[in-house]
């Protein structure tokens, strides 16, 4: 395992810093290292570490989640509160639509296994999105119409929404019924989420506020330590309650840090912000090497044009419902091509969920991960490219009163 940590962090670096110095993501760099050092290439990653991927990339996602609630300003969030819930759903319903009216023509496969596939692609990731939002709201560009803001608190939601109705497809191409409890689960997922992170933010801050006045001072490495412990405790709760409650972890850490932010001086949540983001240099290496790894190169092969025109009429599906969302708002039109562009990218759930179909043994299960395959290298350094080339044409810095 040690063997394979020193090759993720030394090869994925380097790569990052080659594609840094020809002007691309340093995402892409550490997508390639995944896939080159993968099972599927040269197969240097030790079996232990890619039977625990999946709880690394979550670990990994915990910490930019952490640095981002502490960068979120909920009073911003407030101004761009009816486009954020249309914009966690609305965009992903379009994508799957469009998958659902094409992909029968296309690839020749039945309309429910064409919904299993938009559920398959229908997710925004997270792990491409939220950190270069966080790097936005830092640099102040944007912030002014709270589009970093909205667009990471959106991008929290869509996967949520996208995993409970891939979930319905699914068991409705087995030859099961959709369950109307599945679509009442998401918004109680998201409100438990958010209620859950705020009540451990609010005892979080008491108990610092409460140590500092007995004069036991808790140093800010130490709080580091404390808030992502109840970070994973969070996110496991999700899994514990799977079946019996909905709760979404990853809303429950960003609202727990928002809280947090609220309670804390501001000096407190400045330097926990920054040490999050240092925790984040080593983590996001690890997220995008594991979720390159994940990808199994030899499907791309079998995908061809087809599944590329798949992906491309899904993209502008998904930039129509993006587009619609923002109408009525006060964004200039740049500021709208920009949130259809940092609505591209997908990674993490299509590496989490794509091989799902083949495991359940559906006739589609072959096309639906070839497809999902292709998707993670067309759009995540589609949308990782577009977010970085163009963000400083397309957003307004904010001016300093």
């Amino acid at each position: 395992m040690l063997t394979s940590l020193a090759f993720i962090f030394l090869v994925g670096l380097a790569m990052a810093a080659v594609c840094q110095r020809l002007k691309l993501p340093r995402i892409i760099g550490m997508l390639i290292t995944g896939i080159i050092l993968g099972p599927y290439v040269l197969d240097l990653l030790d079996p232990s570490i890619l039977s625990i991927s999946a709880d690394l990339r979550q670990m990994a996602l915990t910490i930019i989640l952490l640095k981002a609630g502490l960068s979120l300003n909920l009073f911003d969030l407030k101004k761009v509160g009816r486009s954020a819930v249309m914009m966690s759903c609305i965009p992903a319903s379009c994508e799957i639509l469009g998958v659902f009216l094409f992909a029968p023509y296309i690839f020749g496969i039945t309309r429910i296994e064409a919904a299993v596939m938009g559920a398959v692609l229908g997710a925004v990731s997270p792990a491409v999105v939220v950190p270069r939002m966080v790097q936005l709201m830092d640099s102040k560009y944007g912030t002014d119409k709270s589009i970093p803001q909205l667009i990471m608190a959106a991008a929290s939601c869509d996967d949520i929404f996208v995993i409970v109705l891939f979930s319905t497809f699914v068991s409705m191409a087995q030859g099961g019924n959709a369950n109307m409890m599945d679509f009442v689960n998401i918004p109680i997922s998201i409100i438990l989420g958010i209620v859950l992170g705020a009540m451990a933010g609010y005892l979080l801050s008491l108990f610092f506020e409460t140590a500092y006045a007995h004069k036991h001072y808790v140093r800010n490495s130490m709080k580091v330590i404390i808030v992502l412990g109840v970070s994973f405790l969070l996110m496991a709760i999700e899994t514990w309650l799977e079946g019996i409650l909905s709760v979404s972890g990853l809303l429950a850490v960003v609202s727990m840090a928002c809280v947090i932010k609220m309670k804390s001086a501001a000096l407190v949540s400045k330097r926990l912000s920054e040490k999050f983001g240092k925790l984040w240099l080593a983590a996001e290496v690890i997220l995008f090497v594991l979720v390159g790894a994940a990808v199994d190169i030899r499907y791309t092969l079998n995908a061809g044009i087809a599944a590329v025109l798949m992906i491309l009429i899904a993209l502008a599906f998904r930039s129509a419902g993006v587009f619609s969302c923002l109408l009525g708002t006060s964004m200039t039109w740049k500021e709208r091509i920009f949130c259809m562009i940092a609505y591209l990218p997908k990674a993490t759930v299509q590496a989490a969920i794509g091989s799902v179909p083949l495991a359940m043994g559906l006739p589609c299960g072959q096309i639906v991960l070839s497809v999902a395959v292709l998707a993670i290298l067309i759009t995540a350094p589609l949308g990782a490219l577009g977010i970085d080339l163009t963000y400083r044409q397309l957003l307004q810095k904010e001016r300093k009163s």
